[in-house]
């Protein structure tokens, strides 16, 4: 099953995503996309990191490429991708980058071994501001990979305030 978990920053939708996969029976997979590039990348990494103590989850640090990744995770287990904004940034803008298409098929892949795919993503195009014409590039790509994956998933749900909001499915 997918859940895609969206909303915007500060929202609480990764503290929301990691207590649905809680919920989850089997083993906890953290598929982490945001590269360390600088001190705010890196305290943001060690507040997930400490968010998720003691949960049980094995976290695997991918930043292209989720295809390549899908074999090493084990057949059944939950998958909780964090966060589909830095995976479209990366395959877009990285050497290694594979684009939009590496994006999708890299969920497909990952949908294939997992029981439950928890993808989190990014509200995109609510903030009114404007943006440079590389910055609506970006949005509009994630806009695109959010709807294909919105019309996948089993369960959709919008956090705002960490309050869940449901707009497809159903959650555990």
């Amino acid at each position: 099953m997918l859940y895609l978990i969206t909303g915007g920053a500060g929202s609480g939708k990764s503290a929301w995503a990691e207590e649905l996969v809680c919920r989850l029976p089997g083993q906890r997979i953290y598929l982490a996309t945001m590269r360390p590039w600088d001190g705010e990348c890196r305290a943001r990494i060690a507040r997930h990191r400490a968010q998720r103590a003691g949960r049980d989850f094995i976290t695997l640090e991918r930043y292209t490429d989720l295809a390549g990744v899908a074999p090493q995770i084990p057949e059944g287990a939950n998958v909780l991708l964090e966060c589909m904004g830095n995976l479209v940034a990366n395959e877009l803008y990285s050497p290694e980058g594979g684009g939009e298409g590496a994006v999708l098929a890299g969920v497909e892949a990952l949908e294939r071994r997992c029981a439950h795919l928890t993808v989190v993503t990014n509200q995109v195009f609510s903030g009114g501001a404007d943006y440079s014409w590389e910055t609506l590039d970006y949005l509009r790509a994630l806009a695109r990979i959010d709807r294909a994956l919105a019309a996948r998933a089993g369960c959709v749900v919008e956090v705002v305030c960490g309050l869940p909001n449901v707009w497809k499915g159903a959650c555990p």
